[in-house]
């Protein structure tokens, strides 16, 4: 292997500068922002109506999606959360209830011992997005793996109206998101290119 094979590409290098400027820029997200965030979801979740729904457990200083879980189960969606696997490997996403055990994963995830789900929404959460469907996720790669696997599935991105960004880097397996929901607006952006 030769020296510049070594290097990382352009677009990685920004991302990484990017993603921790960003993460450490970050503020606490604040009760109000977190329940209108999930209204908006919520309104455009039974618009659409689908049958599986991917959601997330939050992670420090993410938008916390529990409610948003608990009100889905109670009108009688099906909610899935993801395990996180070993690097290299895809999500595998799980049903979740709130009588069901919840299980510690990798990096403070936590995810259902239910049985595998394929979800026809997946709510992908982001460092920072653009109104392009551009996304920043967290490096891992997780969610890059992933949604290939669920070419049918609508990808839903979901953040605070603070974690936009005027363009992101995108390399050639980042998938753009067609719809993104902020505490202030549902941004449309058209059809998933990923």
């Amino acid at each position: 292997m030769d020296f510049m094979s070594q290097l990382p590409l352009r677009s990685d290098c920004d991302k990484k500068t990017l993603r921790r400027e960003i993460l450490a820029s970050r503020r606490p997200v604040l009760p109000r922002q977190n329940r209108q965030l999930v209204a908006n979801l919520l309104a455009h979740l039974h618009h659409m109506r689908p049958t599986v729904i991917a959601a997330t457990w939050p992670l420090s200083g993410e938008v916390d999606l529990r409610p948003l879980c608990e009100q889905l189960v109670r009108a009688g969606y099906c909610v899935a959360l993801p395990q996180t696997p070993p690097k290299g490997e895809p999500l595998i996403f799980r049903e979740w209830r709130g009588d069901r055990p919840m299980r510690k994963g990798r990096f403070g995830t936590w995810y259902s011992t239910g049985g595998r789900k394929v979800p026809d929404v997946i709510l992908v959460p982001f460092v920072a997005f653009d109104r392009e469907g551009g996304r920043l996720g967290y490096g891992g790669g997780y969610y890059d793996r992933t949604l290939p696997l669920y070419p049918h599935a609508t990808l839903i991105g979901y953040g605070l109206s603070s974690q936009e960004r005027e363009a992101l880097p995108m390399d050639e397996h980042d998938h753009r998101l067609p719809v993104v929901v902020t505490e202030r607006e549902i941004i449309q952006i058209g059809k998933n290119e990923g």
